[in-house]
């Protein structure tokens, strides 16, 4: 009689006799290269500033600067003139020589390093358009005219001017605590976007002469001073956006009587620019939750198209708490808003835009805008600002507080296709969320292009998909980043790179870092978790300045999962997914012992390992099961083994023993450097599916290959890894067994 009490799992390789071995020299020591080690070697050292939590810590500070500016559109010339009064507060634990103030509009002036620093190539095909801007047209004066630096009595304060950095000379130190004034008087030349370039201008409407001007970086504005960088007067090429400290702002706007205004702030003379029907329409706005209010019509704005007033008005704006400043004026604006109830606040959602906007945009933008502050707010705080500007300036994308400029128009028959439709409601999400990344939360754009651009775009990847309208998202799910990971790698930079040294931006700084949140949170955090500790990231650090270790930290510190494994290889390399099934054994019960396995079990018996009887396994395949030294398990028809499960089980237990027919033995194999859980779908004869996930962790102890055993009561078909795409695994052709083949696009 046959006795077994033991599952034994011995692939035939293990079988080959023992044979004695060459003694070689010892090999050398090495340094940790585990990639589960903790990241001490690349993140910055805790201090009394910023704390290993991911907080601030009890020494954080941050400076302030307030500013009251006067500013006049001479809309003729496309010229602006301003003066501005600052007030910079030194709350840092240093002295101060100096002040560093920002010179954005030079990077566009005749003297500008940025076009001296780009290779370029000779074109043998032009547009006609860009080839009489390149080589036609005569260069614009452009940048800023400084007029004068003066200090609050009115003398003048000694200043050195670098590309895009202003150093102001103190003569007297600022010492911690304290605060100094000084005013400043400027004028420059607005470009006209559409042909020069650049992230605000204005755009010519030709037929009647019109501008719709979309205006920032259009005064010298403070640069950041903090416990990182010291002073951030990193120069401005183009690409590296910006950072700048909190503060308050006053502001006086006058353009044409017949303009109409959107800006930062709270608009604070209404009446006086809004005609009294105007208001009414306002009014009746901030009541109106389900549709937008159309305060100033397309007929209006028609009307005023027309006059081209050579009378002037005053526009007074006032923002609390922000960090720029931006504004859009036109005589052909049409405007329309809505209120969006959160949580514990009532806020704004407005459009600014043009007749040739509609009708996407006034069906579309001003409830695109609503519908963003809701999920934003949802998964980080409330929006804090009053409202929330959309505009409508074609060939842009950029972001303000509280405004942004958004792309996305019919053509001139008013008929708008499914792309540029959802391009633009793609484009509104985006740059309004920004208000949250970075003008609330406010990283260094300088520096970390992904701390704004790809947060952003994972909570656009949200949003989007909360419309519930299948939205084709284009970045965001983890497919989509394939093509990047997969490309050379002597284009691809590491997300931690430099703003201005990335080949390949939009890839680099929007989608990989999107992608990476996506999949920490549905496949390797899941969602209570990762939005939890997202949402007390957003917390932390909103109206503060993060860094991308206060990021990292606060995500483990508010989930308890270890993620270092993940942010070293998604964001410090260009590591890539590529997980595969490497072999599949099969296994059968048998009565009978093969002389190999004998011979295992004697060793095994040998070193200390429990010794027999055992249930012997063999290698095989489903078609072999029929062999007579070949069965599927039954424990009644194993004496010994029914004995132990009659000793050791309890009747309920029994009654819930599995009966597996089909033992497997898969090895899992990465040829790709970069970690990441294995997704593994078995689909059975009778085509059900099965599926199990095993943590990062799997690869802990060998970072190449992986074995998992499955004992089935059905035979297995098929199994396959990844099946929904969640990893950006960049090769398919090895995640399925048996091994699929791939049909050629020709087919």
């Amino acid at each position: 009689m046959k006795k077994f009490t033991l599952l034994l799992l011995l692939p035939a390789i293990l079988f080959a006799q023992e044979k004695t071995t060459p003694v070689t020299p010892k090999q050398t020591g090495k340094y940790d290269t585990n990639k589960f080690s903790q990241m001490y070697d690349l993140l910055a050292t805790p201090n009394m500033f910023r704390t290993a939590s991911g907080a601030p810590g009890p020494a954080y500070y941050q400076q302030q600067a307030d500013y009251k500016i006067n500013i006049e559109l001479d809309d003729k010339k496309s010229k602006l003139t301003g003066s501005e009064t600052v007030t910079y507060y030194n709350n840092s634990p240093d002295t101060l020589e100096y002040l560093w103030v920002q010179l954005d509009q030079n990077q566009a002036a005749k003297t500008s390093q940025t076009p001296l620093a780009e290779s370029q190539k000779m074109e043998q095909v032009f547009p006609a358009g860009n080839f009489a801007n390149k080589f036609l047209k005569q260069e614009q004066e452009r940048g800023f005219n400084i007029e004068f630096v003066k200090d609050v009595k009115g003398n003048p304060l000694s200043y050195s001017i670098n590309q895009t950095m202003m150093r102001i000379n103190l003569l007297t130190p600022m010492k911690p605590g304290e605060k100094f004034t000084f005013s400043i008087n400027w004028w420059y030349n607005i470009n006209n976007y559409r042909q020069d370039g650049g992230r605000s201008g204005y755009e010519l409407f030709e037929k009647e002469g019109n501008k719709l001007y979309v205006i920032a970086q259009f005064y010298p504005r403070m640069a950041v001073y903090n416990d990182v960088e010291g002073w951030q007067n990193m120069q401005f090429w183009g690409t590296g956006e910006f950072t700048l400290p909190f503060g308050n702002f006053d502001v006086n706007i006058t353009v044409p009587a017949d303009h109409v205004m959107e800006a930062t702030g709270e608009l604070m003379n209404r009446s006086e620019v809004f005609t009294a029907e105007q208001v009414k329409r306002y009014e009746l706005a901030q009541k109106s939750f389900d549709k937008p209010v159309v305060i100033v019509t397309q007929a209006e704005a028609e009307a005023s198209e027309k006059g081209f007033s050579e009378k002037k008005k005053t526009w007074k704006f006032s923002a609390k708490n922000v960090r720029d400043f931006g504004i859009a004026t036109s005589r052909k604006f049409i405007l329309d808003a809505m209120a969006v109830q959160l949580t514990n606040k009532t806020v704004m959602a407005i459009s600014v835009y043009p007749k040739e906007s509609n009708p996407l945009w006034g069906e579309t933008s001003t409830k695109t805008v609503a519908h963003t502050l809701k999920s934003y707010s949802s998964h980080t705080f409330d929006y804090p600002y009053p409202k929330a500007v959309s505009v409508s300036a074609e060939d842009q994308g950029m972001e303000y507080p509280m405004i942004c400029w958004n792309y996305g128009r019919p053509d001139e028959k008013g008929v708008t296709s499914e792309r540029t439709k959802n391009g633009m409601i793609g484009v509104v999400i985006h740059e309004v969320g920004h208000n949250f990344f970075p003008m609330i939360v406010n990283s260094d754009e300088r520096q970390w292009s992904w701390m704004d651009e790809g947060l952003n775009t994972f909570m656009q990847y949200m949003a989007e998909q909360e419309m519930g309208t299948n939205f084709p998202s284009s970045r965001g799910p983890a497919s989509k980043i394939v093509p990047y990971m997969s490309g050379d790698q002597k284009f691809l930079e590491p997300i931690m790179s430099n703003s201005e040294t990335i080949v390949q931006f939009g890839a680099n700084a929007y989608s990989k870092p999107a992608t990476g949140l996506n999949i920490l949170r549905e496949t390797i955090m899941g969602r209570e978790l990762f939005d939890h500790a997202f949402k007390v990231y957003a917390n932390r650090w909103k109206f503060k300045h993060p860094t991308p270790e206060d990021f990292f930290r606060t995500m483990e510190d508010a989930s308890a999962v270890d993620l270092d494994w993940f942010f070293r290889g998604w964001f410090y390399s260009t590591d890539f997914v590529d997980i595969g099934v490497k072999e599949v054994k099969q296994y059968y019960v048998s009565e009978t012992a093969i002389a190999a396995l004998k011979d295992a079990v004697v060793r095994r018996g040998r070193f200390g390992q429990e010794k027999g009887p055992f249930v012997y396994l063999v290698p095989g395949t489903s078609e072999e099961l029929s062999s007579k030294d070949k069965k599927a398990l039954a424990i009644a028809d194993v004496n010994l083994l029914s004995e132990y499960v009659n000793q050791n089980f309890s009747v309920d237990e029994k009654l819930k023993l599995k009966s597996p027919k089909y033992f497997y033995e898969v090895e899992f194999n990465k040829p790709g450097g970069m970690l990441m859980p294995i997704i593994v779908e078995l689909t059975y004869e009778d085509d059900t599916k099965e599926t199990f996930k095993y943590p990062a962790q799997i690869w802990r102890k060998n970072n190449d290959t992986a074995k998992k055993v499955y004992a089935t009561e059905k035979a297995v078909k098929k199994i396959q890894i990844d099946p929904k795409l969640e990893t950006a695994d960049i090769d398919v052709t090895n995640n399925a067994w048996p091994k699929e083949e791939v049909k050629s696009k020709f087919d």
